[in-house]
């Protein structure tokens, strides 16, 4: 499993709004300078964010975009699922149909139990769990 450049911002982009979590709008420019990431790629993935209910954002001068849930209830696998599309390590698993050979593929419990293992992993961990940890580290 590879997680794309747009997965990887897309987390980016939640952490800073979580360590900016002050109840204000944070703009765009903030958090691109913040992160070194262009304003335009910024607007594309926090697009995606806010259609899918993670964050809320305002127009106007003081506008900009802030977390729509509290940090411990976003996850980092709803975050990276919400940009990634599917995080399945092949892609027997990620497609709808499945796969013609399913039934006799002796490597298949090997392909859903790591998923599974994946899967619960990034669950588990929320953008609170990931600011106490940097915290930690500090």
């Amino acid at each position: 499993m590879r997680i794309s450049t747009k997965g990887r911002y897309a987390l980016k982009i939640m952490i800073d709004l979580a360590q900016h979590d002050d109840g204000e709008y944070v703009s765009l420019k903030e958090i691109a300078g913040r992160q070194d990431i262009s304003i335009k790629y910024l607007e594309a993935i926090v697009g995606i964010l806010n259609k899918a209910g993670f964050v809320s954002s305002q127009r106007g001068k003081s506008g900009g975009y802030r977390l729509a849930m509290a940090a411990d209830k976003c996850t980092v696998g709803s975050i990276l699922k919400i940009s990634e599309g599917s995080l399945a390590p092949v892609s027997c698993l990620s497609d709808e149909g499945g796969c013609d050979k399913a039934g006799e593929c002796v490597s298949l419990p090997l392909w859903r139990n790591l998923d599974r293992i994946v899967d619960d992993y990034l669950e588990s961990v929320t953008l609170k769990d990931l600011l106490e940890m940097s915290a930690v580290d500090e």
